[in-house]
């Protein structure tokens, strides 16, 4: 199992960190930002790609719901 890098500097400063993506919406692609409690852009991602099934759904239902902001879906991890 691959060890995930220590926080920089920068990251540590920045705060918690976010991971785009997107997902098919009929012949168009919405952009989607998942906002994590991580320190670091690796960990955001692997967390994003464990748990793809769920956090797809959850952008999935928001879009249904209309609740997209700025042209962007926004999901918060709790």
């Amino acid at each position: 199992m691959r060890k995930l890098p220590k926080p920089t500097e920068q990251e540590i400063n920045e705060g918690p960190q976010t991971v785009s993506f997107q997902i098919a919406n009929g012949n168009a692609r919405q952009g989607c930002i998942l906002q994590t409690s991580f320190p670091t852009k690796a960990q955001a991602q692997k967390y994003l790609l464990a748990n793809w099934p769920i956090i797809e759904k959850m952008a999935r239902d928001a879009l249904a719901t209309g609740t997209v902001e700025g042209g962007q879906l926004k999901l918060t991890m709790i």
